[in-house]
């Protein structure tokens, strides 16, 4: 079967809402106002990224809550967008990773229909149109909070952006967390950031923010050893997006506590 698409543009998410408006994910007929056990949805918790000196590593833990129990331990909350770009999310989990998996497509087709990629700033944007869209179903509660980054090749440095609920886009120079326990990740970096850190500083920061969080913030779950349950972390730079491997944050987090506890000793 044949279908004749009336979309003459490059973006798939417009080309949905022309003519496929059904496949698009739709909350908006959630009712969350009538008592707060009416709808009982997992939520993602912390997400962070930090500048350093070769790129930008973005972060978030694998924990998902349901009011005050634990839904999920191994959510994914941290995508890969394109060779140059990730993404995390915080907020309603199923929502956020529909639209994560929506926003790479997003980037995919817009790149095969018009043969170049879009420049770093015109990918944020289209994030930020997205999360506009997604403004109805934040007003019933089911929110979406993203950070985005990439590498800038004619900067030549590593960019993140931040967004709020109503698809407002905002740079911050250095670092930026969010989510349940952003505050105190945010708190953690402050005090220790520097402009020029090495990959393996900028790593050991990221997990040492989400400790702390987690030790303040019941929704966020630090390195569990014990289950081999390790956040899951991604380094963008001028080679590419690339997973860091749990075994390299397994040691580089046993390293951190042992200084820890020689420093408090």
């Amino acid at each position: 079967m044949i279908f004749e698409s009336h979309y003459q543009g490059s973006s798939f998410v417009e080309l949905l809402q022309t003519d496929y408006h059904h496949l698009l994910p739709n909350f908006n007929q959630v009712d969350c106002r009538e008592t707060d056990a009416s709808v009982t949805l997992p939520r993602g918790t912390t997400i962070l990224s930090l500048c350093y000196r070769e790129g930008v590593i973005i972060a978030g833990d694998r924990r998902a809550v349901e009011g005050h129990r634990i839904s999920s331990r191994r959510i994914e909350k941290v995508f890969k967008t394109d060779h140059s770009s990730a993404m995390a999310v915080a907020g309603v989990a199923g929502l956020c990773l529909d639209m994560a998996k929506l926003f790479r497509t997003e980037l995919e087709h817009y790149e095969k229909i018009e043969g170049e990629q879009l420049v770093l700033e015109g990918k944020a944007n289209k994030l930020a149109h997205m999360i506009k869209q997604n403004f109805p179903a934040a007003l019933q509660g089911l929110i979406v909070v993203p950070i985005f980054v990439g590498y800038d090749p004619k900067l030549r440095k590593g960019r993140i952006f931040k967004y709020d609920v109503i698809g407002g886009i905002y740079e911050e120079e250095g670092y930026y967390a969010t989510g349940s326990g952003g505050k105190d990740a945010r708190n953690t970096i402050k005090k220790l950031y520097q402009a020029d850190l090495d990959e393996e500083a900028a790593l050991k920061l990221a997990l040492e923010a989400l400790y702390d969080a987690a030790e303040e913030d019941a929704a966020t779950a630090g390195p569990d050893t014990m289950h081999n349950i390790y956040p899951s972390i991604k380094t963008v730079t001028a080679q590419g997006v690339w997973d860091v491997p749990d075994e390299r944050v397994e040691s580089v987090y046993k390293a951190f506590l042992e200084g820890k506890f020689v420093k408090e000793a």
